[in-house]
C-alpha cells in the first residue's frame, strides 16, 4: 500500500453507509482525514455506527442535511447514490470533487490494474483473467475485486508491486474516478441499460467510456469488434486497440474462425471445449484470452482454465440435473442482450423463467429467439404481460404466470419434459421484488432444491 498523503487532515464526507463506504471510511481514517460518514437510513445493527464512533469517524444518519457540506473538502459518494440526490446535487453546485471506492483503492494500490467494463460479461471476464494471469510465473497473485462484489480498497490494501488488480468497474463507479490509469482496459460490450440513474443512453456511453480517461499510448485497450458502435467507440483510445470478435471481424487480437479461438495467428483451442456454455461466453473467452496473450501467459495455461472454470454465481450458472432437467441461474441476466445470449448457449428445449422490473421496454426482440430456443415461457413481475405477449407473438403454446422466481419453479418443472433445460434468465432488473439479482437468483436455488427435496 503506497504511502499517500493527500488526504491527511482534509474534511471528507462519506455518503452511503454500504460496504463501500465504510470500506472508504475507515481508509480514509487511516490516511489521516477528518472522516464523516452519512446514510440516509439508519442502519439495523447499531454495532456499525459504534465501531465507526470509537474508530473516531463522525456518523449521521437518518437524512442527508446539506449543513455537511459546509465542512466537507471532499465527498466520496456509495456509486448507487444517484447524483440526482439533494446533497449530491447540491454538492456538483458548489463544485466540489465527488469520487468513488476505485478511485481511492486506485491511489494507494502498489499493483498493476487491468479495469474491466461493459453491460454484460463484466463479472466473468474479471474472473477468467484473474485466474489466467495466476499462472504467470513473474507475479504473485491476480486479485478480482471491484463491482465483482470484492472491496476494491481493501484488496488494494494488501496487494504487492507484484501482484496484479484485476477490477471490474460499473458505470456508476467510473463516473467518480479521477486518476484511475488501466495498464489494459477492457470493454465487453455495450447496449441499453442503467438510463434511469444516467438519464440518457450517451450518458451512459460516456460512463463507460470514461475507463480511458488516462491511458496513454503505452497501453491497451482490449475492445469487443463485433458492433459497428464500439469500433467506433475505440477510436478514443489512446491505448493500443487490442480487438477481440466472435465474428472473426478482425484478426488483430483474438478472434474464433471455424469454431476455433485463435490470438493472432496461433490456434488456442476449440470453442465447444470452454466449459461454461453460450456465445456471451465465448465472447468473454476472448476478452480474457487477449489480456492474458498480452501479459505473456502461456497458451497451456489459457486452455486450462477455459476448459475448468464452470461459471460465476448468478450468470449462466449451473445449479443441478433433476430427473433429467439441468437447471441453470442467470438472475444476472438484467437486459433482454443477457437473455438472448444465454438462450442462443442452449442446444435442447428451454423452459424459460422471466420478468421483473419494468423499466418501459417491450420484448419484441427476444421473439425470434422464444421462438428458437424456448418449449414453454413462465412470466412474472412487473414485466409479466410484455412477456407472455413477446410469447404469443413466437406461438409458443404454453405460457404462464407466477408470483416470483421461487413460485416459478414448480411451475416451469410442471412443462418441462426429461432432457430440457430449466432457465431463470429474466431479462428484467429486479428491484420490483428484490433488493438485487443475487437475492433473485439466490431464492431460485433454494426452490430448486426444495423441488428435489420434495421427490425425495
Amino acid at each position: 500500500m503506497k504511502n499517500v498523503t493527500d488526504y491527511k487532515d482534509k474534511n471528507v464526507l462519506v455518503v452511503g453507509l454500504g460496504k463501500s463506504g465504510l470500506n472508504s471510511a475507515y481508509l480514509l481514517k487511516e490516511l489521516g482525514a477528518n472522516v464523516t460518514v452519512n446514510d440516509k437510513n439508519i442502519p439495523t445493527d447499531k454495532q456499525v455506527l459504534s465501531e465507526l464512533e470509537n474508530a473516531g469517524i463522525k456518523v449521521v444518519v437518518g437524512s442527508h442535511p446539506l449543513a455537511l457540506l459546509d465542512e466537507a473538502e471532499l465527498i466520496v459518494k456509495n456509486p448507487g447514490i444517484p447524483y440526482t440526490n439533494p446533497l449530491i446535487a447540491e454538492a456538483q453546485n458548489r463544485g466540489f470533487l465527488i469520487i468513488t471506492e476505485p478511485e481511492l483503492a486506485y491511489e494507494i494500490a502498489d499493483a498493476d490494474l487491468v479495469g474491466v467494463t461493459g453491460t454484460n460479461g463484466k463479472t466473468t471476464t474479471t474472473t477468467l483473467i484473474s485466474l489466467m494471469l495466476n499462472h504467470l510465473k513473474n507475479k504473485n497473485k491476480a486479485y478480482a475485486c471491484g463491482n465483482i462484489g470484492i472491496s476494491a480498497v481493501e484488496t488494494a490494501k494488501k496487494a504487492t508491486v507484484d501482484d496484479i488488480l484485476v477490477m471490474e468497474l460499473s458505470s456508476f463507479q467510473l463516473l467518480g474516478i479521477t486518476k484511475l490509469h488501466p495498464k489494459i482496459a477492457v470493454l465487453t460490450n455495450i447496449y441499453e441499460a442503467h438510463t434511469d440513474y444516467h438519464g440518457s443512453r450517451e450518458n451512459y456511453v460516456k460512463a463507460k467510456m470514461r475507463l480511458l480517461k488516462n491511458q496513454t499510448e503505452a497501453d491497451n485497450f482490449v475492445v469487443n469488434f463485433d458492433q459497428a458502435e464500439w469500433r467506433e467507440l475505440s477510436q478514443q483510445a489512446k491505448a493500443k486497440v487490442v480487438p477481440f470478435s466472435r465474428t472473426a471481424f478482425t484478426k488483430e487480437g483474438a478472434y474464433e474462425e471455424n469454431g476455433i479461438l485463435y490470438f493472432k495467428d496461433e490456434a488456442i483451442m476449440p470453442a465447444d471445449e470452454i466449459k461454461v456454455p453460450g456465445t456471451h461466453n465465448i465472447e468473454n473467452a476472448l476478452a480474457a484470452i487477449a489480456v492474458a496473450k498480452l501479459m505473456g501467459v502461456a497458451t497451456a495455461d489459457i486452455v486450462e482454465v477455459l476448459q475448468t472454470f464452470s461459471g460465476v454465481k448468478h450468470r449462466t450458472q449451473y445449479v443441478t440435473t433433476f430427473n433429467e432437467r439441468k437447471f441453470y441461474n442467470d438472475s444476472k441476466a438484467t437486459n433482454i442482450e443477457a437473455t438472448e445470449k444465454a438462450l442462443a448457449g442452449f442446444k435442447t428445449p428451454v423452459v424459460l423463467l422471466a420478468g421483473g422490473l419494468d423499466r418501459g421496454f417491450t420484448f419484441e426482440r427476444l421473439v425470434p429467439y422464444l421462438k428458437e430456443h424456448v418449449s414453454a415461457l413462465v412470466v412474472f413481475g412487473e414485466t409479466k404481460e410484455l412477456l407472455k405477449e413477446a410469447g404469443k407473438q413466437a406461438g409458443l403454446d404454453q405460457i404462464v404466470e407466477a408470483k416470483d422466481a421461487i413460485d416459478a419453479v414448480p411451475k416451469a418443472y410442471a412443462l418441462s419434459r426429461p432432457g430440457d433445460t430449466i432457465l431463470l434468465s429474466p431479462a428484467c432488473a429486479s428491484w420490483d421484488q428484490w433488493k438485487t439479482f443475487e437475492e433473485r437468483g439466490d431464492k431460485f436455488i433454494e426452490a430448486v432444491e426444495n423441488l428435489e427435496k420434495k421427490d425425495e
